[in-house]
C-alpha cells in the first residue's frame, strides 16, 4: 500500500487497517515457521506497511 492511499484514510480506518494487518503477519509468521514460505518478501512488506500506516497515524 503506497502512502498516498494510506493518508487519504480516515483514523477509524487506520486503526481497523493496522489490527488486520498485525493478525495477518501473525498468521504469517506461524505459517512461515510450519513450513517456509514461498515468498519471504512478503512478510517483509505487510511489516513496513503496518510502520507506514502507524506513522500517518501518528500525524493525524
Amino acid at each position: 500500500m503506497k502512502t498516498a492511499e494510506i493518508k487519504d484514510l480516515s483514523v477509524q480506518d487506520l486503526k481497523e487497517r493496522i489490527a488486520a494487518e498485525k493478525a495477518n503477519l501473525a498468521s504469517m509468521k506461524v505459517q512461515h515457521a510450519v513450513s517456509p514460505v514461498e515468498n519471504p518478501s512478503i512478510i517483509k512488506k505487510t511489516r513496513r506497511d503496518i510502520a507506514r500506516m502507524l506513522t500517518v497515524l501518528r500525524q493525524k
